[in-house]
């Protein structure tokens, strides 16, 4: 069975552009990486778990924010690897720099028996889509398209 996310996209309008907010992965692999490094907060989610609820819990998991709103859905996107991520959208204003990830381990350095912890997320912004575009995942840029759309912008 293919591997399938769920994440929230967050966007808000300042002044006459919208922006959205996005993650960067923590761990030593994604550090120095910034062009094609940014995320969605998303997550996999198990067969049988509700997409959604999977996608706010996965949320609130990389940034420890809850989040409402009148959702959009967007349609589900394949990535290169083939997983699927379904994504929904939803207009809120957070404080990125309130962002409080949870934490995942890892043997690290790799082959020295050693295990250490690191932030799922470590550092959370807004972007306008031009920007995002840039920042974003290659293969997470439908996602911001479809929101575009919906939004006219």
């Amino acid at each position: 069975m293919k591997k399938r996310s769920a994440g929230i996209l967050v966007f808000r309008k300042r002044d006459t552009n919208h922006e959205v907010f996005l993650v960067h992965p923590g761990g030593p692999y994604w550090a120095k990486k910034d062009m094609n490094a940014w995320s969605v907060p998303k997550g996999e989610f198990d067969e049988g778990e509700e997409p959604f609820l999977a996608a706010k819990r996965e949320f609130r998991e990389e940034t420890g924010f809850e989040i409402s709103g009148n959702f959009i859905e967007l349609d589900p996107v394949k990535q290169p690897s083939g997983k699927i991520i379904h994504t929904w959208a939803v207009d809120s204003d957070l404080d990125a720099s309130k962002t409080d990830s949870n934490l995942f381990e890892m043997e690290w350095p790799p082959g020295s028996g050693k295990r250490e912890e690191f932030p799922e997320v470590d550092n959370a912004g807004w972007f306008s889509f031009e920007i995002a575009r840039q920042k974003i995942v290659k293969g997470q840029v439908p996602i911001l398209e479809q929101l575009e759309i919906k939004l006219g912008s």
